[in-house]
C-alpha cells in the first residue's frame, strides 16, 4: 500500500481493535483461537488491526518467548484471506533505537503498513533523543505516533515534543491515549500548529471514547476533528464499536451520544481495572472474550497479571447495565465457524 493510500484511508476514520494474545493454559500461543480473534474483527466490520501493541502484551518481544513475529505473521495471513475492502496494518514497535528500527524492518517485510511507536522504553531520553528515535523508525516504516498513558508504561510528552514530531515527514497518524484532556489538547494543538493537515488524529484513550469521536477541537480559530479510533476497549463488543464509530461520525451532534458515552467509559471502567491503576486491564479484555468462547481463558504471559479483585463483579454489572453495548448474539452466530477456520 502505498503512503498516500495509506493517509487517504486512515482519514476517512477506522475502528481499528488492538489485538489480545490468545494463550492456554500452560501460558503458549493457542494458534486456533488467535486466528479466531483475528476472523472475528474482521467480520465485526473494522478498517484494520493493530498487531504486537499494548494489549498483546509487549512481553511477546522477549526472546524466552519469541511470539512477535509468529504473532503478526498469523494475523497477516487471516487478513490476507478476507477478501474484503483494503485494511490498515499496524504493528507495535518498541525498544532503544536499534531494536526499534530492526522491528520496524519486520513489520515492513510481513507486510505491516504503519508501525505505532511506543516510547515506554525511553523514560530516561531527553526530547532530542526522542525525535532523533522516531526520525530513524520513520525512514524505515510510516509511523503512528503514541502517547501512551503512564499508568501502564508510557511517559508524558510536553508539547515541543508532539510539534517537533509533527513535522517528521513519514507521520501519518497519532493515537493520542493519555486518557487526561490537558495531554491530548497538546497533541491537536501541536499538530494543527504544524500546519499537518495529512496526519491523522485518533483517539486511544478509551476512557473518553465517544466524546473524543464527536467533539470539534477549535483552538485558535481553526479546527480538527479526531476521525477514528485504535483502541484495546474495541477487542471487545466489536461488532458494537463499529456502529458506534459510524454513529458518531454520522450525527455527532446528537445529545443520546453523551448518554452512550458515559456508558462506554463505565464499561471501560470494568474492562481496564480502573479502580486498582489498571492492573487488570488485559485480564479484563480476555474475561469477556472468554464469556463469549472466543478464549479458552485469562491467561497472560505474566503470571502476575489476572483480574484484580471485585473486577469479576464490576463485569458483571456492565453486562448486565448495558446490553445494548455488547455483540454476544453475533459471535455466538459465528464463533464456531471462526474457531474451525
Amino acid at each position: 500500500m502505498e503512503t498516500s493510500e495509506l493517509r487517504s484511508l486512515l482519514h476517512q476514520g477506522l475502528a481499528i481493535p488492538a489485538h489480545p494474545l490468545a494463550l492456554n493454559a500452560q501460558r503458549r500461543l493457542d494458534e486456533r483461537r488467535q486466528r479466531a480473534l483475528t476472523r472475528y474483527y474482521l467480520a465485526a466490520g473494522v478498517g484494520g488491526l493493530a498487531v504486537g501493541v499494548h494489549t498483546t502484551q509487549f512481553a511477546i518481544r522477549d526472546p524466552r518467548i519469541g511470539l512477535f513475529k509468529p504473532v503478526l505473521s498469523l494475523a497477516a495471513e487471516e487478513m490476507d484471506r478476507s477478501g474484503g475492502g483494503p485494511l490498515v496494518r499496524i504493528a507495535g514497535i518498541c525498544g532503544q533505537t536499534p531494536q526499534a528500527v530492526a522491528e520496524a524492518a519486520l513489520v515492513h517485510d510481513l507486510g505491516y503498513h504503519a508501525g505505532l511507536l511506543s516510547l515506554g522504553a525511553m523514560s530516561q531520553a531527553g526530547e532530542e533523543e526522542l525525535i532523533c528515535h522516531c526520525r530513524a523508525v520513520a525512514e524505515v516504516v510510516p509511523v503512528v505516533g503514541f502517547y501512551l498513558q503512564p499508568s501502564v508504561g508510557g511517559r508524558v510528552l510536553p508539547y515541543s515534543f508532539w510539534r517537533r514530531f509533527a513535522e517528521i515527514e513519514n507521520v501519518v497518524a497519532i493515537k493520542m491515549a493519555p486518557f487526561n484532556r490537558y495531554q491530548t489538547l497538546d497533541v491537536i494543538r501541536a499538530v494543527m500548529d504544524a500546519g499537518r493537515e495529512d496526519i491523522a488524529l485518533y483517539t486511544g484513550n478509551d476512557d473518553n471514547i465517544v466524546a473524543d469521536l464527536t467533539t470539534p477541537f477549535r483552538l485558535g480559530g481553526r479546527e480538527r476533528r479526531i476521525v477514528g479510533g485504535l483502541l484495546g476497549h474495541w477487542s471487545v463488543w466489536t461488532r458494537q464499536a463499529v456502529e458506534l464509530l459510524k454513529r458518531c461520525q454520522r450525527e455527532p451532534a446528537c445529545p443520546e451520544l453523551l448518554a452512550l458515552g458515559t456508558e462506554v467509559t463505565d464499561s471501560n471502567a470494568a474492562f481496564f481495572d480502573a479502580a486498582n491503576g489498571f492492573h487488570g486491564c488485559i485480564a479484563g479484555l480476555h474475561e469477556v472474550l472468554r464469556r463469549q468462547g472466543l478464549l479458552e481463558g485469562l491467561w497472560c504471559l505474566d503470571e502476575n497479571e489476572g483480574l484484580s479483585a471485585g473486577q469479576m463483579q464490576e463485569i458483571d454489572r456492565v453486562y448486565a447495565a448495558y446490553p445494548h453495548l455488547h455483540d454476544d448474539a453475533f459471535v455466538g452466530a459465528n464463533r464456531d465457524h471462526w474457531l474451525a477456520g
